[in-house]
């Protein structure tokens, strides 16, 4: 489909909310009828709306002020696969495919293209309705950091800054009762979160999906400080974290691999080390404060410029891809705009390397991540 042919395009923001959300909406409303004066349809609740045809048209007065406002205007599901839905209006009494009922809706609006901001999930749908035909460009958000293909997501860093702060607060009364203090954070299958605020925030512990943690490891870590006169631990633990042989604490929410609800792990661990040691032991669970909130401004620039540039793919008549961003060699801009194939993005969520440089550093400034062999 050549540019001259679009003139109605369709956005929707898909999975669970991130601070950015409404930035990248502006920058795509913007972009689009600015530069090339298509028209915006906007998708309400993710792609429950675009299978329902719940819509409504995107002008530059919707998106006026929503550069610093967390959340996103038109809603967002992180449950509404259109592949497994159960259509209301339709009788459904079990979730079933749904996929061509969405094509049928955005057919008869008569959208020429969708643009899909979402994390690995979403974007993982939006790459099978592509291959289906739809036309699809992606735009990687989520807290979690975990799209494939991408250095950095849209709501990864107001989320850290979050948790950073609150790791901060922590301190003092951590210090002042001569506390152990296990800070949950966000983070299923990847601990960029937990990493980040970690050593920006300066905990002791860190406990991530990828590193499977050993309990007497944190025992020995926590008693270990306070041979040194250093009366207080403080653990970030990303609510994946897993002891080695075992599983994350989970609750299933239906029958599909990825319907869990994560959260608990810090609970689990507050009552196994108060067994064990005579400190007192508390657990502090931000949950859903990592994802609200006004967005920082490296969420806000990096959501307008991956908004706009999403845009101008349609308009070089690209799609299929994700507008993500990559680091330039030395000497040039910090990061530059790149697409990546959706088939990348959907062969499965981007975990922290054990090699990664900030794992190294947290390591070398003597933060343990609880691991059996660590020395």
């Amino acid at each position: 489909m050549a540019e001259r042919s679009l003139r109605r395009i369709g956005v929707l923001t898909g999975g669970g909310d991130a601070p950015g959300l409404n930035a990248a909406l502006r920058a795509v409303v913007k972009t689009a009828i600015l530069r090339y004066g298509w028209t915006v349809i906007g998708f309400e609740d993710g792609y429950e709306g675009a299978i329902l045809g719940r819509v409504r048209q995107l002008g530059l007065d919707d998106v006026r002020g929503l550069l610093v406002r967390g959340g996103t205007i038109l809603g967002a599901s992180n449950r509404a696969n259109p592949f497994f839905f159960a259509h209301p209006e339709q009788g459904d009494t079990e979730p079933r495919d749904h996929s061509r009922t969405l094509l049928a809706t955005l057919e008869r609006i008569g959208i020429d293209a969708l643009i899909v901001i979402g994390g690995e999930g979403s974007l993982s749908i939006a790459h099978r309705l592509n291959e289906m035909g739809l036309r699809v460009i992606g735009i990687p958000k989520t807290i979690d950091n975990d799209v494939r293909g991408t250095l950095q997501t849209i709501g990864f860093d107001t989320a850290v800054t979050t948790a950073t702060e609150a790791i901060d607060r922590l301190h003092t009364t951590a210090e002042s009762h001569h506390r152990v203090m296990l800070v949950e954070l966000m983070g299923r299958d990847a601990g960029w979160i937990a990493l980040s605020a970690g050593v920006a925030g300066g905990a002791d512990v860190i406990l991530i999906p990828e590193i499977p943690f050993v309990l007497d490891r944190v025992v020995e870590v926590i008693r270990g400080r306070r041979q040194r006169r250093r009366s207080f631990t403080i653990v970030a633990v990303a609510e994946g974290a897993r002891p080695l042989g075992g599983e994350a604490v989970f609750e299933r929410t239906g029958p599909l691999p990825y319907q869990r609800k994560y959260g608990g792990i810090s609970l689990v661990l507050q009552q196994q080390l108060s067994r064990i040691l005579p400190t007192e032991v508390r657990a502090v669970v931000l949950g859903h404060l990592q994802r609200g909130g006004t967005p920082t401004p490296t969420d806000r620039a990096l959501a307008t410029a991956l908004g706009s540039a999403a845009v101008d793919a349609l308009a070089d008549d690209d799609d299929g891809v994700m507008v993500a961003i990559r680091a330039h060699p030395a000497g040039q801009a910090t990061w530059g705009i790149v697409r990546v194939p959706l088939a990348e993005v959907a062969r499965g969520p981007r975990l922290v390397p054990l090699d990664h440089p900030l794992v190294r550093a947290a390591r070398g400034i003597g933060i343990s991540f609880a691991q059996q062999d660590e020395e």
